[in-house]
């Protein structure tokens, strides 16, 4: 069947933040594949890997003008999630990723925030698959747990 989520990186130098989205879908069981396509050097390749891929779920890491998750967009009606990547000017990776124009959404999370975009696509992908939608429920656990412990440990200052 192929994988659930493709990764699609602007440039290799993002690969730090692709790693934080692999080590993520990895460890909620999610199948994906990473791919590196530029939008304004590849235009084709960012075409084929769109409508060739079998993915439910796309992950876009892009940094400068970050036109990559917009460019998946246009090829497809699958959910596109963009990471902005940061740089000397963080503002125009983010607005180019959430000022898309009406009709081709792309969601968008924290500059870097490759472990929140797999976790978003992991939500959307848990819509129709319980196992997945428990293991997403434990993580959330184990995240209050770590809380709750550290606000035990802050408590006797």
């Amino acid at each position: 069947m192929g994988a659930d989520v493709l990764i699609i990186l602007g440039s290799k130098s993002d690969i730090d933040v692709a790693k934080k989205a692999a080590e993520r879908l990895k460890a909620l069981g999610i199948e994906y594949k990473v791919e590196v396509a530029s939008a304004h050097r590849t235009p084709q390749r960012v075409e084929k890997l769109v409508k060739e891929s079998g993915a439910k779920v796309f992950i876009a890491i892009a940094g400068l003008s970050a036109a990559l998750p917009g460019a998946i967009a246009a090829h497809t009606v699958r959910p596109v999630i963009g990471v902005p990547v940061s740089g000397k000017v963080n503002l125009d990776a983010i607005l180019s990723i959430v000022q898309m124009p009406p009709g081709v959404p792309v969601a968008a999370v924290g500059v870097d925030m490759g472990e929140n975009a797999a976790i978003l696509a992991a939500q959307i992908l848990a819509v129709d698959d319980k196992a997945l939608s428990k293991r997403l429920s434990e993580f959330r656990d184990e995240m209050a747990r770590k809380v709750e412990a550290a606000s035990r440990e802050v408590g006797g200052i």
